[in-house]
Order: structure tokens, then C-alpha cells, then sequence
């Protein structure tokens, strides 16, 4: 499905349309919606659930922003957090004082 398909499936999609636009089952679209982790409504008296198109969309926005901070967090030299947090480094005690 591309971003023109996502576009013609109207506001809100279905979670086998949000599957298939995150190319996972439909039990893993699931799980995202039971969690709370992808927001969703639940509509019509079989409580079938719906993820507005704009939501969906955000949520692969931060999924790419999770990702991306993770990276750099895995490249990042812990020796310089002192620097970066604005800290110097302690200075060794002088007994003698």
C-alpha cells in the first residue's frame, strides 16, 4: 500500500488497513492498539477499532525519531557527559588541607 492507497481509505482505517500500511500482522496492529502505545477508538457495537489516518502517520513519525535517538545514543562516548551536562570533572582531594 502506498501513501496515495493510504490516502483514498478516508479518515480513519481499519486495523487490517493499519497492518498492512505498517507491514505487521494483524495481531501485532492489535497488541499497538491494546497497549495504548498506538492510539485508537473503538466504533459500532462489535467495538471494532479504528486508527485515524493523521495518527497513524505521526506514530511512524516517532517510531523514525525513536529510532534515530536510539542510534545516536548507541554512538554517543560516555566519557563526555560530564562535558555535555556542563560538569567538570572532580577534582582529585588534597588530604593536606
Amino acid at each position: 500500500m502506498n501513501q496515495s492507497d493510504i490516502g483514498s481509505l478516508g479518515r480513519f482505517l481499519t486495523l487490517s488497513d493499519t497492518a498492512e500500511v505498517l507491514n505487521v500482522s494483524l495481531n501485532q496492529a492489535y497488541v499497538l492498539v491494546r497497549s495504548g502505545e498506538l492510539p485508537a477508538i473503538k466504533i459500532g457495537g462489535k467495538g471494532q477499532w479504528r486508527v485515524e489516518r493523521s495518527v497513524l502517520e505521526s506514530f511512524i513519525e516517532a517510531k523514525y525519531e525513536e529510532a534515530r535517538r536510539l542510534s545516536l545514543w548507541n554512538q554517543s562516548d560516555f566519557g563526555n557527559i560530564p562535558e555535555l551536562a556542563g560538569q567538570r570533572e572532580p577534582r582529585p582531594r588534597d588530604d593536606a588541607e
